[in-house]
């Protein structure tokens, strides 16, 4: 059973954050303990080996440009002033992808069929049973949040440099409504989903403001995703889906990523109760249960782990200590009553079938 992770902050972790993919998180916990004198928070959870350890053979790697820290208070030294910005951003994120896949034989960009038909042949073929560098992980670019496309015009370059997935927002940016920025689309932002119907590439509605959302759908006529979102129901705010959203989805053929984050999975929980408040069984299973049970079935419920993304593994449920233990959601939901079919298509299978029928050939 292949796992594929559909939302991972691993450039912006290495360019920021100082974490190198290719180090174990054995090794990144040693050179950084987690706190916040980088800016990131927490114990790191992301590392190339980890993820072929845990079976991880597929992930959705962000491209992600940090907004001005001025919007929030402070200088903006890390963060982006001007679309340019932001673009040199994603940039330097994209090249940072083709460096390490081009140094290290255990990572592939996948931008084509073909390069996903190979990738996942070099599993087949292997095994899981093989050593491990006999293996690799797939790296598919998403890019969390607009700003970098400083015109609606330029997606097209984006695309032909392999960008496959993209976002409108993570806050509000130029082209929509996003998290705690409620609002609808710009006259941009309308162009930038008619541009990215026209060329194929796959519209992520994670962080999008509601408002953004229905004009949307309305709109963009091509593929629709939610990397990583988890269910409001459980957790009401804006960052999450409504039923009546997750529906919407569904009627899209949508695949719907749940966030690993104890934050997201339990409106109730902080830091002061512990890990140990947040399990697979209990939290986890209720949002991707609640998507099937709307579905109807389990084809568009997947795993968004946002791992890397700004908390640690102190804020991930008890089970999980980094990406190499993505596999024990497996039995828990084989526990829950899901078939073993449904079980390997919530595990990687729906996320394989979204890129399989997307990817230029």
């Amino acid at each position: 059973m292949l796992i594929v992770d559909a939302h991972e902050d691993i450039a912006y972790s290495a360019l920021v954050g100082g974490r190198d993919f290719r180090m174990s998180v054995a090794d990144k916990r040693k050179n950084d303990p987690g706190d916040s004198a980088r800016g990131r928070e927490g114990q790191a959870t992301v590392g190339l080996p980890d993820l072929l350890e845990g079976s991880v053979a597929v992930v959705f790697g962000t491209l992600y440009a940090s907004p001005a820290r001025s919007q929030f208070g402070g200088d903006n030294a890390s963060g982006y002033a001007t679309p340019q910005q932001a673009e040199a951003q994603a940039r330097a994120q994209l090249d940072y992808y083709r460096r390490v896949a081009d140094e290290d034989p255990r990572l592939t960009l996948i931008s084509t069929g073909r390069d996903l038909e190979a990738h996942l042949m070099r599993w087949s073929s292997s095994g899981t049973a093989a050593p491990l560098d006999k293996l690799g992980v797939g790296l598919v670019p998403l890019m969390e949040g607009a700003d970098p496309i400083v015109k609606p015009d330029d997606v097209k370059r984006w695309f032909d440099d392999g960008v496959r997935i993209v976002g409108l927002s993570w806050g509000q940016t130029r082209y929509a409504g996003g998290t705690r920025a409620p609002g609808p689309l710009s006259d941009d932002g309308k162009k930038l989903l008619k541009l990215m119907s026209e060329i194929g590439m796959v519209w992520d509605v994670s962080h999008l403001a509601e408002e953004s959302f229905w004009q949307g759908m309305d709109i963009f006529q091509g593929r629709v995703i939610a990397s990583h979102s988890n269910c409001r129901e459980y957790v009401p705010t804006d960052r999450h889906l409504t039923d009546d959203m997750i529906r919407a989805l569904v009627e899209r053929d949508a695949v719907i990523g749940c966030v690993l984050y104890n934050r997201f999975l339990r409106a109730d929980w902080t830091p002061e109760k512990g890990k140990h408040a947040v399990t697979l069984k209990d939290d986890v299973l209720r949002h991707i249960d609640r998507v099937c049970q709307i579905a109807g079935n389990a084809r568009h419920a997947g795993i968004g782990s946002d791992f890397d993304g700004g908390f640690g593994a102190a804020s991930t449920p008890a089970e999980l200590d980094s990406v190499a233990d993505f596999g024990k959601l497996a039995p828990a939901l084989k526990d829950a009553g899901y078939k073993p079919e449904d079980v390997e298509a919530i595990m990687g299978g729906n996320w394989l079938r979204v890129v399989k029928e997307t990817l230029p050939r």
